[in-house]
């Protein structure tokens, strides 16, 4: 990982560390340096300190306006030309759900009539079994859903007091898998894959550069990207070209 990654949330995990030192009884950082030298299973708590998950639905619109109006229609020619019957997205770092389930409704609501022909086969991998649990229920606060169009949020979900739940016919076609970025891919062959505000940003270009290149390997021909809009990937990659450079969407040539 790299410390200039965490600007945004340095002190929400300095805290998390603080909390997590004090109750292992330790005075001090350089105390809990020792101990990971003694416990090395321990590093995998710090590594789970240091993951904090920032997600609401339709992050960043823009992004997915231009994946409904540019990226997903020129995907859905190119599997129809190939005889197939399914759009397959990766979508890691799911967290609770909320960007698959996004690329759901907006299939629903802005693509399906178009291309009738085609389903959505979405993966969505996280590497805390918490957060996917929570996303198999399909529930949210009003803080997570406050993004979406209003007549989706109201066709979609189900509201009991301040809970929205997301109605099962729209779970439908999301598959939630634990994994973690930094292990080999879960699969290949995507039309789409979306890695956003997680390997680059947070972690360093070695490790950046191992990332890009197996999500570059999972994606068919033609495929598309998607990174956070204020991420870019660590290299040049000959076979990759920028689809839309103010949102850090590429495309993967033949």
């Amino acid at each position: 990982m790299r410390w200039d990654g965490f600007r945004k949330i340095r002190s929400r995990v300095c805290k998390r560390l603080q909390r997590h030192i004090f109750s292992l009884h330790l005075d001090s950082v350089a105390a809990y340096q020792t101990y990971l030298i003694d416990h090395p299973e321990e590093w995998c708590k710090l590594d789970d300190i240091c993951q904090v998950t920032i997600s609401r639905f339709y992050r960043d619109k823009m992004v997915f306006a231009f994946l409904a109006e540019t990226v997903l229609p020129v995907l859905c020619q190119q599997a129809l030309q190939q005889g197939r019957q399914e759009i397959k997205i990766w979508s890691a770092g799911c967290a609770s759900g909320e960007e698959p389930y996004t690329l759901v409704l907006l299939w629903r609501f802005y693509l399906e009539q178009q291309f009738p022909q085609l389903q959505l086969n979405i993966l969505a991998t996280d590497t805390k079994n918490d957060l996917l649990k929570r996303a198999k229920v399909g529930c949210y606060p009003f803080s997570s859903v406050r993004n979406l169009p209003l007549d989706w949020r109201e066709t979609a979900f189900s509201k009991t007091d301040e809970t929205y739940c997301l109605q099962s016919d729209y779970q439908q076609g999301v598959h939630f898998q634990q994994h973690d970025i930094r292990q080999a891919v879960p699969s290949h062959g995507f039309d789409l894959i979306l890695c956003r505000n997680l390997a680059f940003t947070y972690y360093d270009e070695v490790l950046q550069t191992h990332v890009a290149q197996q999500l570059i390997g999972a994606l068919r021909p033609d495929g598309a990207l998607v990174l956070g809009i204020h991420e870019y990937l660590p290299v040049q990659y000959p076979e990759m070209e920028l689809w839309s450079k103010r949102l850090s969407i590429y495309r993967k040539h033949h």
